[in-house]
């Protein structure tokens, strides 16, 4: 009888474990990477790898997804981000790699010097990641998706997979180029610059809720009139991070 009292006691006083926030991951050892060339260490100082890192809000174990892998430059911190236990599955549109043969081949580079990376190919509205994920992070090319050889509905269609691809609570970080006040998505093929209320838009219609923003790439003396990649600007451009939540 004491002892049950003893314990009840106990109980009634004792902590509850989530009271102590976890400890934020480390992300020095995916910036430090030796597996990371030189080009994307000269690229960090303007594309802050452990700001977005921690702003995505990543994890060790975690299955992550990088939409649009581009050249591999988020994929491969990603890689060791995540760790050994986790997993990185890096699509690349097969639009692109038809466009562009370079786009195949650097995915098979990254698939090949990662144990933890996946490729993974097809349809830009349809990107067919074979797990459910914890987060997806595109950068820099969710505007792609308007762009004018595109069926018009893409972009409604893509952002639909994406929130079916997550799991239940999981993240979709956006960051991408901001265009003028007004243009919506219309600067998109000309520009490669997005309004950040239609991404919003695009992304709460398929069912995402907004749970933050952050300043880390703005550039308030972007005029946003030029194409991204015109040299008065490139890697100058103001833009917008976002982190969407699918809800549980």
């Amino acid at each position: 009888m004491f002892r049950s009292l003893a314990f009840a006691l106990l109980l009634q006083t004792a902590v509850p474990l989530a009271a102590t926030p976890a400890a934020a991951p480390d992300y020095s050892a995916a910036i430090t990477d030796p597996a990371r060339p030189a080009a994307d260490r000269e690229r960090d100082v303007r594309r802050k790898p452990a700001e977005l890192l921690a702003f995505a809000e990543v994890a060790p174990g975690e299955a992550v997804g990088d939409f649009v892998m581009g050249g591999g430059y988020v994929t491969r911190l990603l890689a060791a981000a995540v760790g050994p236990d986790g997993r990185v599955y890096a699509f690349q549109p097969a639009e692109f790699i038809a466009f562009r043969k370079q786009y195949g081949d650097d995915q098979a580079a990254v698939d090949a010097a990662y144990a933890n990376v996946d490729a993974v190919s097809g349809p830009f509205a349809a990107p067919p990641f074979p797990v459910s994920l914890d987060t997806i992070i595109t950068v820099q090319n969710f505007h792609d998706l308007y762009l004018e050889p595109f069926p018009e509905d893409t972009g409604d269609k893509a952002s639909a997979a994406l929130f079916a691809a997550l799991k239940p609570g999981g993240t979709l970080i956006v960051v991408d180029h901001s265009a003028a006040a007004g243009s919506g998505t219309t600067l998109s093929d000309r520009l490669h610059r997005i309004e950040k209320p239609a991404v919003v838009a695009a992304l709460t219609k398929a069912g995402f809720t907004l749970e933050a923003e952050s300043d880390l790439y703005t550039q308030p003396e972007d005029p946003r009139t030029a194409n991204v990649f015109d040299p008065s600007i490139r890697g100058k451009t103001d833009q917008f991070a976002l982190r969407f939540r699918k809800p549980e």
